[in-house]
């Protein structure tokens, strides 16, 4: 089996509330869906997602004449040669493009070989992946109210987007743990807003209202920051931003940055990398959950494999599936909650199939500003900002 061609659409699917966090305020995710054919018939589908205007040029220039041709088994191979086309230098820079026709590699794998993902991952380790309810800033009460919405669907893990503003984070912490009572866990993302100096204060503050982890509070860069932080701190610290290859992964453990990592097949340039990365941490003793940019059906289900198959992967993963107002995949296919949870596709493959009308829907030639605020134009993203 060997790779003929492969066709790309970007896609913006709005949320059904536009987000407020520490990088701007966010409309819905743009994403990239690539679908790979081969010479036997197989077609294979992936996806990722595209938050700056790069990921679309290495798709088209450097990975696309790569993979043309190769076995879609050799996923390894595949990696190597476009991390060996100059990108070994700019790995961050590759990874997105990558994972989109990874995913679609594996999803043909699947096909192939008749079996979903987690079957060729070591089987299921959990039949259900719990998934979070993820809110964004906004007044206290506000998110409070919401945050009481979904205890009531039946979601036990909370997560927060907290610094964007000093005055709020607190204050939004301590609402919806107050709304949502002792038994449900909370956690609260930075996404690299605080100096050192603000984390230990802010994360003094935080403690009493019994947070599972405080996500990425300083820069992503600043491992000895954090590793600082994590000894003094009464609260667990998790990393994201600074966990993008198995190396930044294995940096991590050996300045013992962190208690909790969280994994993105997008930013790993793959399931594979991202399987990998878990490995390594479970050999550390360090449970891995999931990071989400706003995943369609075909990222959902890889996701769903990934953390099915991976038993360190116990924490609930991060999802914005709640918010979403359309897919690309059939309406019989997207996935539906039951009491916070997803369960695992048993199709081949990522076991999911596109729905060209919804692709052509939501089809978009640009990529919708994550970064920034257009309704407060002189408004950037300072990191840290406080």
């Amino acid at each position: 089996m060997r790779i003929n061609s492969i066709e790309w659409q970007k896609v913006f699917v709005p949320y059904a509330n536009p987000h407020v966090w520490g990088g701007g305020r966010r409309p819905g995710p743009t994403r990239l869906v690539v679908t790979v054919h081969t010479d036997v018939g197989l077609v294979g589908y992936g996806e990722t997602l595209c938050l700056l205007e790069f990921t679309e040029p290495v798709l088209v220039r450097t990975i696309i004449p790569i993979a043309v041709g190769l076995d879609p088994h050799d996923v390894e191979h595949l990696y190597r040669k476009v991390e060996g086309a100059g990108f070994y230098h700019h790995k961050r820079a590759m990874v997105f493009a990558l994972a989109a026709v990874e995913m679609a590699c594996w999803d043909l794998i699947g096909k192939a070989a008749g079996a979903p993902l987690h079957k060729l991952w070591g089987g299921k380790y959990r039949e259900r992946i719990e998934m979070i309810a993820y809110l964004f800033v906004s007044d206290p009460e506000q998110v409070a109210a919401e945050a009481r919405h979904f205890v009531e669907r039946g979601f036990r893990t909370i997560k927060l987007k907290i610094g964007v503003d000093e005055r709020s984070d607190v204050p939004i912490v301590k609402a919806v743990r107050e709304a949502v009572g002792p038994d449900i866990r909370i956690r609260a993302d930075v996404n690299g807003a605080w100096t050192p100096g603000t984390a230990k204060r802010m994360i003094s503050r935080l403690a009493p209202f019994d947070l599972e982890y405080v996500e990425q509070p300083l820069v992503h860069d600043d491992l000895l920051g954090h590793a600082q932080l994590r000894r003094w701190s009464p609260v667990p610290i998790a990393l994201d931003e600074s966990a993008y290859t198995t190396t930044d992964v294995l940096n991590i453990i050996r300045a013992e940055a962190a208690d909790v990592i969280l994994l993105d097949p997008h930013e790993a340039g793959g399931l594979w990398q991202a399987r990998k990365a878990a490995s390594i941490c479970e050999a550390a003793g360090i449970p891995v959950t999931l990071h989400s940019g706003g995943e369609l059906g075909f990222s959902t289900a890889a996701y769903l494999h990934l953390a099915a198959s991976t038993p360190n992967m116990f924490l609930a993963i991060d999802g914005q599936q709640h918010n979403q107002t359309d897919d690309v995949v059939p309406d019989s296919e997207v996935f539906r909650y039951d009491h916070g949870c997803f369960m695992v596709p048993s199709g081949p493959g990522l076991g999911m199939s596109l729905d060209e009308a919804k692709l052509a829907r939501n089809a978009t030639d640009t990529i919708r500003e994550a970064y920034l605020d257009v309704q407060r134009p002189e408004w950037f993203a300072e990191k840290p900002a406080y």
